[in-house]
């Protein structure tokens, strides 16, 4: 019994190292970038033996890739219950045959801003977005695990919505454009944060400006176009 004890012990500290190395990895990456990110300085910062880089993941190439993996579940845990639940709901569709209703897809997407906005402008997505901003300048094969893992599907999920709202085909090339030019207006809040701050005059985003983001995320989902049948 002390055997298994201790060694659930050694598998929980072991966790914990290898998590506390992801989780500094991906700031210190951010930071600095592969290059400029020593193995001192992210095992500095986890407060971890120089030697645990090689023994859990090989290298620090290995935890680069790593880092990348463990950003794609943290982002996938905020919002995959989310993402599922409605991709669902349009697979019941697809498979009855029946089309995706245009109040329905912006009932789903003004859900979906919503809880983006929030995860766009909290503490923890500044480490998230040095690494991804730093991929999507000069991409490497973390920037694949990334966008296979989380932005892609993202994207996906919303030229569907988009392709039901304005009555496209969501394969379209002018849907991929105003799905790409959607999300950029809103990751503006996490990408371009001081100007965000300066220009709305904000010494810091809480609760009472994250109610007027979510305000202003509603009105972008009404302003891909009126619901058809309405006078434009």
């Amino acid at each position: 019994m002390k055997q298994r004890n201790d060694a659930r012990s050694e598998t929980a500290r072991s966790d914990a190292t290898r998590e506390k190395l992801l989780e500094n990895a991906l700031d210190v990456f951010g930071r600095y970038g592969f290059d400029g990110a020593s193995t001192r300085k992210i095992t500095n910062a986890a407060g971890v033996n120089l030697q645990a880089i090689p023994y859990y993941f090989g290298s620090k190439e290995g935890l680069y890739i790593a880092t990348a993996e463990y950003l794609a579940d943290m982002i996938g845990q905020y919002v995959s219950g989310m993402r599922q639940r409605i991709a669902e709901q349009i697979a019941a569709l697809d498979a009855a045959g029946a089309p995706l209703d245009e109040a329905q897809a912006r009932l789903f997407l003004t859900e979906i801003v919503e809880t983006m906005v929030v995860l766009f402008v909290s503490k923890r997505s500044e480490a998230w977005a040095r690494f991804i901003i730093r991929e999507q300048m000069e991409p490497t094969a973390a920037f694949e695990r990334v966008y296979s893992g989380i932005m892609g599907p993202m994207l996906g999920l919303g030229r569907r919505l988009i392709g039901a709202i304005i009555a496209d085909d969501p394969a379209s090339e002018n849907v991929r454009l105003r799905c790409l030019s959607f999300v950029g207006s809103l990751m503006v809040f996490r990408m371009a944060n001081a100007a965000v701050l300066a220009q709305m005059e904000w010494d810091a985003i809480g609760e009472k400006e994250i109610v007027r983001l979510q305000q202003h995320a509603r009105r972008l989902v009404v302003a891909l176009g009126p619901a058809r049948g309405e006078i434009s």
